[in-house]
């Protein structure tokens, strides 16, 4: 479990096929991995990973083919990457409970500066529209924000100048394509819906 809180932004410094899948290797530059050991998980933009490798400031993970297919963001060298360990049971919840399975890849339809914050409007796969609620929250790359308007399959959040400073959430622009974890008490709560 992750909290959506990032504590770096690091990049990926090399990946290798694997069998269809990938073989990541990524740099930190402030995470300190000195208590992660292998087969921990890291939340790499929102993508919970398994560390099968560790090389001073840098962690190897697998990818399959089947977690690229439902992703973005995790196959390009050189791209910047929002990075989380994994909570620890004495931790703080500072932003909202996530797997770190993301749900689906939405599309950045406006990134507006408003002067003392800046305006992120995304489009969701349909599919997940019922689970997005103002004042609820979403992972956007793995980062816990809350929803300030809906219409549709579109909703907005603010993002104040520190999570854009703390994130790559500051490199997007119209057009680009993020993935989306929604609130797992939601999911939830369908299931039981659908089963009672």
């Amino acid at each position: 479990m992750f909290s959506g809180i990032i504590a770096d932004v690091g990049h990926i410094a090399n990946s290798s096929d694997r069998d269809g899948g990938l073989r990541l290797t990524i740099n930190t530059h402030t995470l300190c991995l000195d208590d992660v050991q292998l087969g921990d998980s890291i939340a790499v933009n929102g993508v919970c990973l398994t560390v099968v490798a560790l090389d001073g400031n840098a962690f190897t993970v697998d990818v399959s083919r089947e977690t690229l297919n439902c992703t973005v963001g995790l196959d390009a060298i050189n791209a910047t990457v929002n990075l989380e360990k994994a909570l620890r049971l004495s931790d703080r919840l500072g932003g909202h409970l996530v797997s770190g399975h993301v749900d689906g890849v939405g599309e950045v339809v406006a990134f507006d500066d408003l002067g003392e914050s800046w305006k992120l409007l995304i489009r969701a796969p349909q599919t997940l529209a019922k689970f997005i609620a103002i004042k609820g929250s979403i992972t956007v790359n793995g980062v816990s924000l809350t929803i300030n308007q809906v219409q549709g399959n579109e909703f907005a959040l603010n993002l104040i100048p520190h999570t854009l400073a703390m994130t790559n959430l500051k490199n997007l622009t119209a057009g680009s394509r993020v993935n989306l974890e929604v609130d797992l008490i939601a999911r939830y709560v369908e299931r039981m819906m659908i089963a009672g």
